[in-house]
C-alpha cells in the first residue's frame, strides 16, 4: 500500500528538521593514524595481563614471621603478624596491609602498593608504616616462577639522604614466601636487615 502523500512530505520535513537541528546522529570523525597509535598505545598500556594476574594469586589473609638485624654483627629481634591483601583498579594494583602487635617494642601498622608497569616491564612497589612518615619505592623485575629482585629508595632519617636497599622474594610453594631485604651498613658493606616469612591463612 502507497504511503499517503501528505505522510510522506511530513517525514521528509521531520528528517530535515532534526538534521538542522543536529539530533541526526553523526558518523564519528575518522582518527588520523597518529591519533590510532595513540590509542592503542595507551590500550596496551593499561591492559592487565599475566605479572598483574601474578599478582591477584596473592589475594587473601597470611600470617609473617620476621627477623630483623639493626647490625651485622647483633643478633636479629624478632616479630610475628597478619598481611591482608586485595585488588584494586580492576586488578591493576595490589593493596597490602599488614599489622602487628609488637615490632621493635611498639604495635605497628604497614601499608604497600605493588604493580606491574607494562609500559616499563617492571614491578614496582611502594611502603609506608608507623615508623616513619616517608615512602619507599621499588622497581624489580621477577621470573616465570615469581623469583624476584627489587631496588627500593627512602630517605635516611638518620642522614636525610637518599638510601638503596635491595630486595628479593620467592614462592617456596602456593602457600609459603620468602622475602629478603638487605642494607648497606658504615662501612658500606652490605647485610641482611629483615627476612619475613609469608603463610598463607586457610
Amino acid at each position: 500500500m502507497a504511503w499517503p502523500k501528505r505522510a510522506v512530505l511530513c517525514a521528509v520535513g521531520s528528517v530535515a528538521l532534526l538534521a538542522a537541528t543536529g539530533a541526526v546522529a553523526q558518523e564519528p570523525p575518522q582518527m588520523s593514524p597518529e591519533e590510532k597509535a595513540m590509542m592503542e598505545a595507551y590500550a596496551k598500556a593499561a591492559t592487565p595481563g599475566k605479572p598483574h594476574q601474578l599478582l591477584a594469586s596473592k589475594v587473601g589473609k597470611w600470617q609473617f614471621a620476621g627477623k630483623f638485624w639493626t647490625e651485622p654483627a647483633k643478633p636479629p629481634t624478632s616479630s610475628s603478624g597478619v598481611a591482608e591483601r586485595t585488588m584494586m583498579l580492576g586488578g591493576r594494583v595490589m593493596v597490602e596491609r599488614i599489622t602487628s602487635p609488637s615490632m621493635m617494642g611498639q604495635p605497628f601498622e604497614g601499608y604497600g602498593l605493588a604493580g606491574y608497569d607494562n609500559t616499563t616491564q617492571e614491578y614496582w612497589g611502594t611502603w609506608n608504616d608507623t615508623m616513619g612518615t616517608g615512602v619507599m619505592i621499588s622497581k624489580g623485575k621477577c621470573d616465570a616462577k615469581g623469583a624476584c629482585s627489587y631496588t627500593g629508595e627512602y630517605v635516611d632519617p638518620l642522614t636525610g639522604k637518599t638510601k638503596t636497599s635491595r630486595m628479593t622474594s620467592r614462592d617456596e610453594g602456593p602457600d609459603k614466601e620468602l622475602h629478603e631485604f638487605w642494607e648497606k651498613g658504615p662501612d658500606g658493606k652490605e647485610y641482611k636487615s629483615m627476612e619475613l616469612v609469608y603463610t598463607r591463612k586457610k
